[in-house]
């Protein structure tokens, strides 16, 4: 299983991003897709997740900011994020599971290799 994440990079404030991630190696439709990130000096959290069906979640310091999306026939995961602040800095892991609504990063069982979001003040 390979889940590869690009799309990262220094943006100022106020700016957007897209983050895409590709799945391969894995039946993308049995899959929940979350995406994570991990400030210097913090714990990984819990960013946004989206099941096989399209339903979504997002942590609530980027609901109404960010936009997780999927495509099946693509196996790719996306998160737009916009109006970025700087607190957004960190390193962006995308994530499958097989559970539905999954927010632990203890119940997603594969991970891509993070890429990194820098935005400037």
């Amino acid at each position: 299983v390979q889940l590869q994440a690009s799309g990262g990079g220094l943006v100022q404030a106020g700016g957007s991003l897209r983050l895409s991630c590709a799945a391969s190696g894995l039946t993308f439709g049995g899959y929940s897709m979350g995406w994570f990130r991990r400030a210097p000096g913090k714990e990984r959290e819990f960013v946004a997740t989206i099941s096989a069906g399209g339903g979504t979640y997002y942590q609530h310091s980027v609901k109404g900011r960010f936009t997780i999306s999927r495509d099946n026939a693509k196996n790719t995961v996306s998160l737009q994020m916009s109006r970025l602040k700087p607190e957004d800095t960190a390193v962006y892991y995308c994530a499958g599971s097989v559970i539905l609504g999954a927010t632990n990063p203890r119940e997603y069982g594969y991970w891509g290799q993070g890429t990194q979001v820098t935005v400037s003040s």
